[in-house]
């Protein structure tokens, strides 16, 4: 152990101003989630959602796993309804590979329905053998004039001899057409749009192979204060892996860090919020700003970062996992949020620690992969439900039976969110997978 030294939307409720700001990175260090403010975490009825019964769980998508997933949107940000239809995304698997190798098969599918929650499954979004990457990882969907833009993660490589895990930003772009039948889509082009180049976000030779690695998760913005567009994604903050260390600002304020002793392993924890700025017509060239948000020495993994906006404020919200807070931080598979009143301000987290829903102490890794809509609905997907003394990690050590029988692999029931300036509170269940 070593001691840290101490050291000096909802919907849019407001019209876009006359004359259009423009965002600017802070020429600091970005807002840091601290280890003060994450030792803060604790469940309790605010933040806890309701316990996900096995037996009412209800399969979506005959013969498939359905995990992350997002809707189609429109620019800004409500759920887009086409020609009287909702549309979703998700990634899919057949459901007769075991749930902890679906990842390396993983297809972007989508649904569509009418009331926005019973969902038919239409296929394949596109041929992931026209795509980028080996298989195709969890991002955000804008429709536009009746094109779609379809950002996802383009993981591994086409060819590759064995499963890898580099990870590129990635774009679809193609034609939607409604007809009696459905829905269904056409014309794709694919794009590489972001790498990391190690200036803000680590590459995947800078990790070196360390806890998990990450650039990925695409999530489309526009900025309504300003009327740009961004996409922000997950990172790790850039770096050769064995050369970071605990900065005080990381921390906390000074008493914390004259009180508290970090573990020396907390360094290789690096989990940031990164932000990218369109510049071009076409959605296909993207300016790569320095991050938002940086999580050094508290978690590894912000995953699936997104923006929500109410009146005048910036909501920002990440999904993490128990096993990526660094030692020392007891924090629970959630979702967690953050809150600023500019794009690059200084956000500070929801309930003074950042987390917004939990699952139940007693199910702990019954849901994952949160998405909260403008509206304040927050949709997920059931993951390991009734797992007892299995933690998440110790779940591919089981009898193959035990992890199909434990995994849900479809949408889980909606939670309602009350969101009002720093605090938020889960306030209802709705349907599972409804979504509006």
């Amino acid at each position: 152990m070593k001691k840290v030294l101490m050291a000096s939307v909802l919907a849019v409720t407001s019209m876009l101003p006359t004359t259009m700001l423009h965002a600017e990175p802070k020429s600091e260090s970005p807002a840091a989630w601290t280890h003060q403010e994450a030792s803060k975490i604790e469940r309790d009825s605010s933040n806890t959602a309701p316990l996900i019964e096995k037996e009412e769980i209800e399969q979506m998508a005959p013969n498939h796993w359905v995990w992350d997933t997002w809707p189609l949107r429109n620019k800004d940000g409500s759920v887009a309804k086409v020609n009287g239809y909702k549309v979703i995304f998700a990634l899919t698997a057949p459901d007769d590979v075991l749930p902890g190798k679906r990842h390396d098969i993983a297809t972007i599918r989508y649904f569509y329905s009418k009331n926005g929650q019973d969902w038919k499954m239409g296929g394949e979004a596109f041929d992931p053998e026209q795509a980028y990457g080996s298989r195709q990882w969890a991002g955000s969907a804008m429709v536009e004039d009746g094109n779609i833009h379809l950002f996802y993660t383009a993981t591994g490589r086409k060819g590759e001899d064995g499963i890898t895990y580099e990870q590129r930003l990635a774009l679809a772009n193609g034609e939607m057409t409604v007809s009696k039948d459905g829905i269904s889509f056409s014309d794709w082009s694919h794009d590489i749009i972001l790498e990391p180049q190690g200036e803000y976000y680590q590459t995947e030779e800078q990790s070196e192979g360390g806890i998990l690695y990450s650039f990925r998760d695409p999530w489309y913005f526009e900025d309504p204060k300003t009327g740009e567009e961004y996409i922000t994604f997950e990172g790790n903050s850039a770096g050769q892996a064995s050369e970071q260390t605990c900065q005080p600002r990381n921390i906390g304020d000074e008493q914390y860090q004259g009180s508290t002793e970090v573990s020396n392993e907390a360094s290789a924890y690096n989990g940031n919020v990164g932000l990218a700025k369109l510049d071009s017509d076409d959605y296909t060239e993207w300016e790569t700003l320095p991050p938002v948000l940086e999580a050094d020495c508290v978690n590894q993994q912000l995953e699936r970062p997104h923006f929500v906006m109410k009146g005048n404020q910036y909501y920002l919200f990440v999904d993490s996992h128990k096993f990526t807070f660094s030692p020392g931080i007891e924090g629970p598979d959630g979702l967690y949020g953050f809150t600023a009143d500019s794009l690059y301000g200084n956000y500070e987290p929801l309930n003074e620690s950042g987390l917004v829903v939990a699952n139940p102490e007693d199910n702990p890794f019954q849901a994952y992969s949160w998405i909260v809509l403008p509206n304040g609905n927050v949709i997920s997907f059931v993951n390991y439900i009734d797992l007892g003394d299995v933690s998440l990690k110790e779940v591919g050590a089981q009898p193959v039976d035990f992890q199909y029988e434990h995994f849900g692999g479809t949408l889980a029931p909606t939670l309602k969110l009350s969101i009002h300036k720093d605090e938020t509170r889960i306030v209802n269940e709705l349907q599972y997978g409804k979504v509006n």
